[in-house]
């Protein structure tokens, strides 16, 4: 029985120094080996420049262009009395204008899109997306009726309204937008007198043939109902017609009725769109957007 019991407990404590030096094999704790790393995060891609964001976040961010808007049109309400006692003014080119000498009633004319409402967000979408202007999102956008007014616009339409002034709506949304587009001028506190003073893209007026999206035809279609005293718009042919949209032609409509701006023409900023852009690369909407931004380029005055 001592034998067994020795050789037990010689065979226990074999076994306990195995034990112990397989223990002693394993690396220590501050040497361990390190644990399998956690794949990085994939970068995320740089964000693709994008034409208008700066003119973007300028109408939206910055307290310049809320000044700028609001300069306009408290300016255009100190003109208001003058414009209504003097029987000869008008703010139609000649060949647009009605017969003021029997006696219409006075109206002002005014683009909707950034001249009375302020789209900057749906600009911001595209921007956000990299995407550019279609009719099906800008339909979209029209419908959600959610656009704000532009800045100042609310107090000089409703010092017109009291003073017996029709605030009429020549704007390049399409006639099937109607409906939408008076009920957000409504929301934003813009008086609309009935339908009848929106005058959207698609409007007919006996005798005269539209060209593309030139309002001279429905300003003379509001020209023989009202005598309007001012118009209110954010690009060039929102006052007049423009015959050749390049840089050239427009720059002489400039030179013809550059007294009228401040005085029965009135100009709000917009440097989100607008046809002084396709005026430098030759109205070819077709090309590239690469190339289209050449040829943008191509047009900077660059500093020697």
């Amino acid at each position: 029985m001592q034998h067994r019991s020795l050789a037990l407990s010689v065979l226990a404590c074999v076994l306990a120094l195995g034990a112990c030096q397989r223990a002693d094999t394993l690396a220590p704790p501050d040497k361990a080996t390190p644990a399998a790393a956690t794949p990085a995060a994939p970068a995320k891609p740089a964000a693709v420049a994008d034409d208008n964001l700066n003119a973007v976040l300028w109408v939206q961010a910055s307290a310049e262009y809320q000044a700028a808007t609001t300069t306009v049109y408290r300016a255009a309400a100190d003109k208001l009395d003058v414009a209504l006692k003097e029987k000869n003014w008008d703010a139609l080119v000649t060949d647009e204008r009605g017969n003021a000498a029997t006696g219409l009633p006075p109206a002002v004319i005014m683009d909707v899109d950034e001249t009375v409402l302020d789209n900057s967000p749906y600009q911001a979408r595209l921007v956000r997306g990299g995407k550019e202007y279609d009719d099906i999102t800008w339909d979209a956008w029209v419908a959600e009726k959610k656009a704000k007014a532009v800045p100042g616009v609310v107090e000089f339409a409703k010092a017109a309204a009291a003073r017996g002034v029709t605030i009429v709506y020549l704007s390049n949304r399409a006639v099937h937008l109607k409906d939408a587009t008076i009920a957000n001028l409504k929301a934003v506190g813009m008086p609309v007198k009935d339908d009848s003073v929106f005058l959207g893209l698609g409007t007919f007026v006996e005798g005269c043939e539209q060209n593309g999206s030139e309002k001279n035809c429905r300003r003379r279609l509001a020209g023989q109902q009202y005598r309007v005293l001012m118009q209110f718009g954010d690009q060039l042919g929102d006052f007049v017609q423009i015959t050749a949209n390049t840089p050239e032609g427009r720059e002489q409509l400039l030179d013809e009725y550059g007294d009228w701006f401040g005085e029965r023409w009135w100009m709000l900023p917009n440097p989100t769109y607008g046809s002084w852009e396709p005026a430098v690369f030759n109205n070819d909407w077709a090309q590239p957007r690469e190339a289209r931004r050449e040829a943008k380029r191509a047009a900077l005055d660059v500093a020697p």
